[in-house]
């Protein structure tokens, strides 16, 4: 339960952090954040690995480099969809 708990306050902490480095505001709120936290800790983990400290199964340093890569995906296209409509 505690697991969990950690890894979803992780998840939102790193979303947050990586939509700060991107200056982009990432839609959804909290849960968009936490969003962007577990798809940049898988990210970042495939791409960089699992090195540094690991908090709530999150490779921190990997999983905010992955989420601010996320989120800059994401407002890309998101202005993309924008131009096409």
């Amino acid at each position: 339960m505690w697991g969990l708990l950690i890894s979803i306050l992780m998840a939102i902490l790193i979303g947050t952090i990586g939509d700060a480095l991107v200056r982009n505001r990432m839609p959804g709120g909290l849960l968009g954040a936490m969003i962007a936290g577990f798809a940049g800790g898988w990210l970042g983990s495939l791409l960089l690995g699992d090195w540094g400290p690991v908090i709530g199964g999150f490779a921190v340093i990997p999983a905010i480099v992955g989420s601010a890569l996320f989120v800059f995906l994401l407002g890309l296209l998101s202005q993309m969809f924008r131009r096409s409509v």
